[in-house]
């Protein structure tokens, strides 16, 4: 095997290892849809128990953290979700795995809220409005990856000033007085016109599209 086989069989590889994002459900997308309106009990969203995680990939590994809610409700009428809208405080973005390297912990979170990423000078808060909502009915021979999925969820994902609807499986529990809604999905980051090193031209510096999101949020009435 020559040198230049063998250096483009461990491109093709590191490249591969790349687009290995969490396994998770791939969130479809499509246009904006009308937004649901809310029917029967207000549950305001627990800002401190509520919270979000990402999670991105690269060639070299990856990296992942937390970015907290700002605000949110969801409506329930007879047990049933109606409506539901959150806001997303985008400039509380941390990492979590460099918590041990102050300077390299400081850096990716300068690159992630600058320009490049989300911006969140110019866009501080991203948000999600709620389209729709079904039980969640798996399609034949469909490999979930959110086993115990109650409900899928539809609603308008604006992220940089960039809005597009997206559909995700969902876990609700009702409790009284309680509603928890629980996911994990992949989406293409570029989709939302967040490019920066999407490109796999650019080889070892190339930073996985696919974006992982998962969230726990909790609601009281």
């Amino acid at each position: 095997m020559t040198k230049r086989i063998a250096y483009t069989i461990f491109l093709l590889i590191i490249l591969a290892a790349c687009q290995e994002a969490p396994r998770a459900d791939k969130a479809k997308v499509g246009d904006v849809q009308k937004v649901k309106v809310g029917e029967g009990h207000a549950y305001l969203v627990d800002t401190a128990t509520s919270i979000i995680g990402w999670i991105g990939t690269k060639p070299t590994g990856k990296h992942h953290g937390t970015v907290k809610v700002l605000s949110g409700v969801i409506y329930v009428k007879d047990s049933i979700v109606t409506a539901a809208q959150f806001v997303i405080n985008m400039k509380t973005m941390e990492n979590v795995d460099l918590a041990a390297d102050t300077s390299m912990k400081n850096k990716l979170e300068r690159e992630l809220k600058g320009p490049l990423f989300f911006d969140v000078a110019q866009f501080p808060t991203a948000s999600f409005e709620m389209t729709a909502i079904e039980p969640f009915k798996p399609a034949v021979d469909e490999d979930l990856n959110l086993k115990d999925a109650t409900h899928t969820i539809k609603g308008n994902f604006t992220i940089k000033g960039v809005t597009k609807n997206i559909s995700f499986p969902a876990i609700l529990t009702f409790l009284p007085g309680k509603v928890s809604a629980m996911a994990s999905f992949n989406i293409d980051r570029t989709l939302w016109g967040i490019t920066y090193r999407a490109d796999k031209s650019v080889q070892d510096k190339l930073i996985n599209s696919l974006v992982n999101i998962s969230f726990t949020v909790n609601a009281n009435r």
